[in-house]
């Protein structure tokens, strides 16, 4: 069984360019400094597309590690989905929709992963992966909202 999260973000960007931003190579490198996340293989700057794969190397818990995505579903500007076709987990998934109301623009993230190890990776999940990932999420949006500093490819 995997483990699930939502983050909800409001900003008063448009739809469409926080649609973009969030396809952005270069906003979620800017976003994830802190790790060392770069794009070393497939898209590495610009816009990434349906069908479409990244791979990140990044540090996380003092520990290099390489992930591969591919956006597999695309709805512009509504949603967009990435999975891990290589990397540290069992899966991963997740999926970015983008609403408006009164107020702006509302993205929605939803994450759905699993941790290898069986039985020892599930209660990894609920103890420490569920709540980092949705603290890399959260900073992710945050820069994300704020239109991205100088993100290039948008």
């Amino acid at each position: 069984m995997a483990a699930s999260f939502e983050c909800t973000t409001r900003t008063t960007l448009g739809k469409e360019e926080l649609f973009d931003l969030a396809r952005s190579i270069d906003a979620h490198k800017e976003s994830m400094a802190r790790s060392r996340e770069q794009a070393v293989a497939g898209v590495t700057s610009g816009l990434i597309s349906l069908g479409e794969e990244v791979t990140w190397r990044a540090w996380h818990f003092g520990v290099p590690l390489r992930m591969t995505s591919r956006i597999t579903e695309v709805q512009a500007p509504d949603y967009f989905v990435d999975e891990q076709v290589r990397g540290p987990f069992r899966s991963f998934r997740h999926v970015h929709e983008f609403s408006e109301d009164a107020d702006g623009t509302v993205m929605l993230d939803r994450i759905e992963f699993a941790a290898p190890l069986g039985p020892l990776g599930r209660l990894v999940e609920k103890l420490v992966l569920t709540r980092y990932l949705r603290k890399l999420v959260e900073q992710r949006n945050r820069h994300l909202a704020a239109g991205a500093g100088t993100a290039k490819g948008h």
